[in-house]
């Protein structure tokens, strides 16, 4: 007889458990969060808006995502949604082209930005959407830049 008590408080607390809403440790994270986090003098790609599905980070030039070198590869290609700059010293700036002539539109993505949480309303300055079409990324200094993320 005594387990039938135990056993209905047990359930009221699960039922109970499930009621309340999740805690702010569990919630998702964001850019802000993962800025906070990141390793200085990197940038880092995103698959997803607001800083979500990690696709890598790098501190130096990446001519091509979809090579077998570099710190982006194979698919990051045409995937990033969300990008974050913590470097140092320089701006990123973002192509839709690959090769070291570093063509095809460029955007940037200044350190005092931080992060452009969802690109899907950038366009590069070749006109072309930003959002599923990074190829490349370089470090540079912000006169080298004509065009901003937002």
């Amino acid at each position: 007889m005594r387990k039938l008590p135990a056993a209905l408080t047990v359930m009221a607390m699960a039922a109970l458990g499930t009621a309340l809403p999740v805690s702010s440790a569990h919630a998702a994270a964001t850019c802000s969060d993962n800025y906070s986090g990141a390793t200085s003098g990197y940038m880092y790609a995103y698959d997803y808006a607001y800083c979500d599905g990690y696709l890598g980070r790098a501190v130096g030039n990446d001519s091509n995502w979809g090579d077998s070198g570099g710190s982006f590869q194979g698919g990051d290609t045409n995937k990033a949604t969300s990008i974050l700059n913590k470097g140092n010293n320089y701006e990123v700036q973002f192509f839709n082209g690959t090769g070291t002539q570093w063509s095809g539109g460029h955007i940037c993505l200044s350190r005092n930005e931080g992060y452009a949480s969802d690109l899907t309303n950038d366009y590069f300055t070749s006109g072309s959407r930003v959002s599923n079409a990074i190829s490349s990324h370089r470090w540079v200094s912000a006169g080298t830049c004509s065009k901003w993320a937002v």
